[in-house]
């Protein structure tokens, strides 16, 4: 985690409200922003917009009862939204294994005929896929309708060295969406190699419930994002302008984020955590500067405590303020009497945030398990 702290206190500068607008065109409209096809040629009419019939049929199958083909098994588990203009930029994560998505090592060139693949590349597996998303919302009557839809290739690839086909692996995938309720329908298949379109004799489905709150619905007019522990931030050099799958992690604007997926804190934390989140619903206050107009800031608190399961409390950190909205807080995770490490167990960590602009307050609990 040693360089989140660099990149948070260096990247707070960019996510004005300026910034988070021109993330948030990636939002697009509804149906066939982004699609399979390329963009036409002049002269040339152009393509059919939106993802190919026989996708949209194999997502469609298994949409009410929420059980899609698994011919390649995966599973959405979660999904966290960040603020992206109008809306919020929501973050799939999914699970497969190794196996079922079919790494393999890549056939090098046969030297002087880049065409004709003939030895191994024992450096890495990869596979070559196509993922397609379509996001559901009920209309009048209640039958899930498109709102929006997009497909787009995908490749992956992992160390040939340790690698495991039986391990199971998370992958992530970001799109920005309009406030409002969804239902997410994800495809998966290979690539069939003689013709280089999606080879629909093995596809996996899966689907997830996506809720993107607006701030009418913020109790006490204050809400905050996901709460989860970052184990690594960077900064990139550009947000990414088109979903991409992630293996091993996720971005947001132009953040890379190491989480702790499954909220387990391990000797690989080195005895802390760095709990992220953004505030919703903050006032802003203007401050003058010499340098040019008013920029926004914010005056926010943050107060950590940390409990066991039945409310005893273990660990009170000092409160902090911030004039962000992102908070980075690194906690360390020892006993307060003899600062020794944590024992292994179920822990609770309560999060108490106030505006002191408007004095609204949100409270937040993030169960995590010590091993």
């Amino acid at each position: 985690m040693k360089a989140s702290r660099i990149a948070i206190v260096g990247l707070i500068s960019l996510f004005t409200a300026s910034s988070l607008a021109v993330f948030g065109q990636s939002m697009g409209q509804p149906m066939g922003q982004a699609t399979m096809q390329q963009k036409p040629e002049p002269g040339k009419p152009a393509p059919r917009l939106g993802l190919p019939k026989e996708i949209k049929a194999i997502i469609q199958e298994g949409l009410v009862t929420r059980q899609g083909r698994q011919d390649i098994p995966f599973t959405i588990f979660k999904a966290m939204e960040f603020p992206a203009g109008r809306g919020m930029h929501a973050v799939l994560f999914f699970k497969a294994r190794n196996a079922d998505l079919g790494y393999t090592v890549p056939l090098a060139p046969r030297p002087g005929n880049a065409s004709a693949p003939t030895a191994a590349t024992a450096d890495v597996r990869e596979v070559r896929l196509v993922a397609a998303l379509e996001f559901f919302q009920p209309d009048q009557t209640g039958v899930l309708k498109v709102y929006r839809e997009l497909g787009f290739p995908v490749t992956l690839q992992t160390e040939n060295a340790g690698y495991d086909p039986a391990k199971e692996e998370w992958y992530s995938v970001g799109v920005a969406l309009p406030y409002g309720k969804y239902t997410a329908g994800m495809f998966i298949s290979g690539v069939d190699p003689k013709t280089g379109k999606p080879d629909l004799r093995k596809v996996g489905v899966s689907y997830f419930d996506v809720d993107i709150p607006g701030p009418e619905t913020y109790q006490g007019g204050l809400e905050t994002t996901p709460i989860f522990f970052a184990r690594d931030i960077r900064q990139m050099e550009s947000y990414e302008g088109k979903p991409i799958i992630h293996r091993g992690f996720f971005t947001y604007s132009v953040l890379h984020f190491v989480p702790n997926i499954d909220s387990v804190v391990t000797a690989e934390d080195n005895s802390q955590i760095e709990a992220f989140f953004i505030v919703l619903g903050a006032k802003e206050a203007g401050v003058e500067s010499a340098a040019g107009p008013a920029s926004p800031k914010f005056s926010i608190e943050a107060a950590f405590e940390l409990q066991k399961e039945d409310g005893a409390s273990v660990i009170k950190w000092e409160t902090k303020q911030f004039n962000t909205q992102y908070v980075s807080q690194v906690l360390p995770l020892k006993q307060p009497a003899d600062k020794s490490a944590l024992p292994a167990g179920r822990y609770v960590l309560i999060v108490k945030v106030k505006d002191l602009f408007s004095g609204s307050l949100v409270d937040k609990k993030v169960p995590f398990d010590v091993r």
